[in-house]
């Protein structure tokens, strides 16, 4: 059963006549509908409705049908709003504050209710032939005969199933278009093309037409059909000659016929608020903003690449899929073009624009960064590229099954706490990567020793070889710089950023590959479930935010077996394989041939502490696929001026310094120890100003921590302990 545009109407009057809003399953309900089935149409005819108000003078009775959560308040959001204002541009009204003409009509709908009339008085179901093109009619009949043989059929399968069961011409039957195929044929192919871009066929398999879940619980009247056809060409310039043959491709596969071909996305507000959007499509150009990144991508823009403006957004409500309550991300397509010249100033390139009237939204998969080149070879970019490119229907269906967001959005996703959840749709900045809230300064004003120039080299390497561990004696901060060079590739150090993309855990002796990347463990019903570990979450995480940094800090990363516990993932950490060609099958499959790849955008950040006798030599592999970096005690000037704006007097810091580096010669040249059991600065560097005494605190740094760690050295020698214990703390 199909929506009644005439009990559409009665359930809205109703409502209206009592002084209430009404919500859009009131209205599916009305027809007698189940709501996923009417989740599709129910827009449509509520567009309908925008113009039949305004043809006969009413105001448009749709503005007081609204989500169920707004059933008091009467508000419309996000795309429940987006979709009315659109409606309410094609009548020609120009409106310049939305919400308040949204206010004003849906008063003027409970006065006109009063004296209303009780019918419609429309064709029951829409059922007007009026209007388009002869194949429009053909666009529930192939729904109906795909549904009818399981949801998907070869061509020539719905073609003989709409025969028997549809009143068809003869002479269309046996008229042949400019292709030499029957009329007939054709004409139910150019259905199927419209309904492929409307999302309710998947033509990714040639060869095959297949229902989307869309599709399967979708029914169109004639009007429904017709709306579908006139929004469809409008907006993607489709042709309306039936006597063409209907295009095969219809979903994008076409946009990769060409190998050199790019896809861009890109933003269009300068400082997060200055939006060129306008000035771009009138001047038929792109231009980067107000900062010099991005320069090395812009020269690679060429002509005949394609090219979209987006924003991004977050939201919450009103969303076309079931989030549970949680925000999601959003990026709005809102032009697409192709890029005709490029300026080669590394700035500007010249664009044949298409806006799209009205955007469209794209949900889950987003990217947030000014630029990004999105790889045709990934499945998730593929699949946005189609629907940016090329119209296509987004799958909600296929993206909620990715693990990444099924955890998220799946029945036992994550909590979150109040102040993360959006009430309203909220824009991102586009400038996350240009202008980043932690840097190189930052790590050094928060106690680095090590100067601008060895940050950088050390951030130069995490850059190139993707991998990196910083090694040295105790106590020379490997863990502390390895979360702040965290936070550097981040951009951020704010806990909400870091807790989604930050993952920080420790190697010891009982982790295992199963732990690690991915096993059977017990799951809540008391059986064995196959079990993602840390590093495949975070490679999901990763591959869905593929215009983000993230990062895996692993301390200890020697404590454990790393062989061991990387398997055959070791392989993929190199920086020359981390791409979609190098995926390998893992231990422990989901699927048949399931493969998995380590995204670019992922850094593994390891510490290792090279002065403990239990660890076992680092596997040669490992040292391969990581860069080793060297930390030595830092008692230099950064520290000695660090000290002293900690409150500690001039004089008492040289003390220090020189007894500790008296005591690290020993250590370095004692033949059953060597360098790298040296004691490090952070045994002897003041976390803030001290309020105390500091010869106390040295002599209880030295008892507690220095001279435990002395016996375990020199374990066989106690007279060696005595005598350092006594040069330390000399004098106090």
């Amino acid at each position: 059963m199909s929506l009644d545009i005439n009990k559409s109407y009665k359930a809205i009057l109703s409502g209206a006549r009592q002084g209430r809003f009404v919500s859009y399953g009131e209205v599916a309900a009305a027809s007698n509908v189940e709501w996923k089935k009417a989740r599709r149409p129910l827009p449509l005819q509520l567009d309908h409705l925008v113009q039949i108000s305004h043809d006969r003078g009413w105001p448009l009775i749709s503005a007081i049908v609204v989500n169920k959560d707004n059933i008091e308040s009467g508000n419309l959001e996000g795309e429940s709003l987006t979709g009315f204002m659109a409606a309410v541009k094609k009548i020609g009204l120009a409106v310049d504050d939305p919400q308040a003409f949204l206010r004003e009509q849906q008063q003027a709908v409970f006065v006109w209710a009063k004296t209303a009339p009780d019918e419609l008085g429309m064709p029951s179901n829409n059922e007007d032939d009026a209007g388009g093109p002869r194949f429009v009619h053909y666009f529930n009949p192939v729904l109906e005969a795909l549904r009818a043989q399981g949801g998907s059929a070869t061509p020539d399968k719905v073609f003989v199933w709409i025969q028997e069961r549809h009143d068809i011409p003869e002479a269309e039957i046996a008229g042949l278009n400019k292709g030499g195929q029957s009329k007939f044929e054709n004409k139910v192919a150019w259905a199927r093309f419209y309904l492929a871009k409307a999302g309710l066929i998947d033509a990714g398999k040639r060869g095959v037409w297949a229902l989307t879940s869309e599709g399967l619980n979708t029914s169109l009247s004639h009007g429904e059909a017709l709306k579908i056809f006139h929004d469809i060409q409008s907006q993607f310039k489709t042709a309306e000659n039936e006597e063409e043959p209907a295009p095969d491709i219809v979903t994008g596969q076409e946009l990769f016929s060409d190998s050199e071909r790019r896809f861009w996305f890109v933003g269009a507000s300068w400082g997060g608020t200055d939006d060129q959007t306008e000035r771009f499509y009138s001047e038929g150009i792109w231009q980067n903003g107000l900062h010099n990144k991005f320069t090395d991508e812009i020269q690679r823009m060429k002509p005949g690449d394609k090219i979209a403006i987006k924003a991004s957004f977050v939201r919450k409500h009103n969303l076309p899929f079931d989030n549970r309550g949680q925000p999601v991300s959003c990026m709005r397509i809102k032009a697409i073009g192709t890029i005709t010249e490029n300026m080669g100033d590394g700035k500007t390139v010249k664009v044949d624009w298409n806006v799209l009237d009205p955007p469209r939204d794209w949900f889950f998969y987003t990217y947030r960064v000014t630029l990004v080149e999105a790889d045709p070879n990934d499945e998730m970019a593929r699949r946005l590229i189609a629907f940016a490119f090329a119209g296509a229907k987004q799958d909600y269906d296929f993206w909620i099954r990715q693990p990444y967001f099924a955890k998220k959005y799946g029945p036992e996703q994550e909590t979150h706490d109040l102040d993360e959840l959006f009430e309203n749709d909220v824009l991102e900045t586009e400038e996350e990567a240009a202008a980043p809230s932690y840097t190189v300064d930052n790590i050094i004003d928060d106690g680095c020793f090590l100067g601008q120039e060895e940050i950088d080299r050390i951030l130069a390497r995490i850059d190139s070889k993707r991998n990196l561990v910083l090694q040295g004696p105790p106590g020379t901060g490997k863990t502390w710089l390895a979360k702040r060079l965290a936070y550097v590739l981040l951009g951020s150090k704010d806990p909400k950023v870091t807790r989604d993309r930050l993952r920080v855990m420790q190697f010891h002796p009982s982790l295992s590959y199963e732990d690690f990347i991915r096993g059977w463990r017990p799951s809540g019903d008391g059986k064995l479930a196959l079990i993602d570990g840390v590093f495949l979450e975070i490679v999901e995480a990763a591959k869905a935010e593929p215009d983000r940094p993230f990062v895996l800090v692993i301390e200890e990363i020697n404590r454990g077996n790393p062989a061991q516990i990387f398997g055959e993932v070791l392989t993929l950490l190199e920086d020359t394989k981390r791409n979609r060609e190098e995926a390998m099958e893992l231990a422990y499959r989901r699927a048949p041939g399931e493969r998995v790849y380590v995204p670019r955008n992922l850094y593994v950040i390891g510490t290792m502490n090279i002065a403990d006798r239990s660890l076992a030599l680092v596997d040669l592999a490992l040292r391969r696929r990581f860069a080793f970096v060297s930390l030595e005690p830092q008692f230099n000037a950064f520290w000695r001026e660090w000290c002293v704006k900690c409150s500690l007097k001039e004089d008492f810091v040289a003390l220090v310094e020189n007894r500790i580096t008296a005591l690290n010669g020993e250590i370095g040249q004692d033949r059953s120890l060597g360098p790298q059991y040296r004691i490090g600065h952070s045994y002897v560097t003041p976390a803030a100003a001290l309020t105390g005494d500091a010869q106390e605190w040295f002599g209880q740094i030295v008892r507690t921590e220095i001279v435990p760690l002395l016996e375990e050295y020199w374990f066989d020698a106690p007279e060696k302990v005595v005598a350092a214990q006594q040069k330390l703390l000399e004098g106090f």
